[in-house]
Order: C-alpha cells, then structure tokens, then sequence
C-alpha cells in the first residue's frame, strides 16, 4: 500500500467517524429542541441568510411549498420573523428569532463538546501533531476550493 492510499484511507476513516459522531450530537440536539431536523436544517439556512423561501427549499432538496409549510411552523412556534424586504415588497426578508439563534447555539455547542473531549484524550505532543497536520489540512482544501495547483 502507498503512502497516498494509506492516507487516503485514513481520511475515509476519520471522516466517517466525524460525521458519525456529528450528525449524532446534532440529531441528539434536535430531539432536545422539540424540532425536527429539516426544521434545524432550515434555522441554520436562515442564519446563513440563504434568501426567501424557494432558496431555502432548494438548498433543503424540498418544493418551495414544503418550505413554506415548514418555515410556517418556525414562524408561529417563535423560531423566525418574516418582515416584508424594503427592496421588494413582494419578497420576505426571514430572520432567526433569539429563541432561534439559542436552538443553533446549542446545537453548535452539543457538537464542539464532544469535538473537546476527544481533544481532551490526547497527550499534548499528540495535540501538536494534530493541529499541525489540520493547518495543512485546512490550506490544502483552500487550494482545492480556489482551484489552485497543489505545489
């Protein structure tokens, strides 16, 4: 086995273990908020500010009038405003609500907590070799992202 299809494979590995453990925390979160996850999925588009509703929709993979119902509901249960968008009074400008930006706080948190306890099992030098090698990590998808040659 190469070098390359040994790291290769180790991504593989982490990246399931990470999403894994992830999508855990973030479903745990979500059952704790009374929400469901496109709801969650919806409050984090919204704090993107992903646009109105068919944007929204799109990027939920869900017809806009799915979108509509669901942002409905995040609307009466106090989760989202809607206010009419100065530029375009036909379009809704939708924001996150305080108790909305709490549900994506503690969904965050839920997640960063057991990204802290794994960080906590590791011995300082075994840390260093983590955080060296995720800068590299981080700058080579940059480059991937940005469409820049791998020097």
């Amino acid at each position: 086995m190469t070098q390359h299809t040994a790291l290769s494979e180790t991504l593989h590995q982490w990246i399931d273990l990470f999403m894994r453990n992830s999508a855990k925390h973030w479903i745990q979160s979500s059952r704790r908020s009374g929400l469901s996850l496109a709801q969650v999925g919806a409050l984090f588009r919204i704090s993107k500010k992903c646009g109105g509703v068919s944007e929204i929709g799109e990027e939920l993979g869900v017809t806009s009038a799915a979108a509509s119902q669901l942002l409905d509901r995040l609307f009466q249960q106090g989760y989202i405003l809607r206010q009419e968008d100065p530029r375009d009074r036909r379009a809704k400008q939708i924001t996150l609500t305080e108790k909305g930006q709490q549900v994506l706080s503690d969904s965050v948190n839920s997640r960063q907590e057991w990204l802290d306890e794994l960080a906590n099992l590791m011995t300082p030098e075994e840390q260093e070799q983590v955080l060296a090698a995720l800068k590299i990590l981080i700058d080579r998808t940059r480059q991937l992202e940005s469409g820049q040659q791998m020097q």
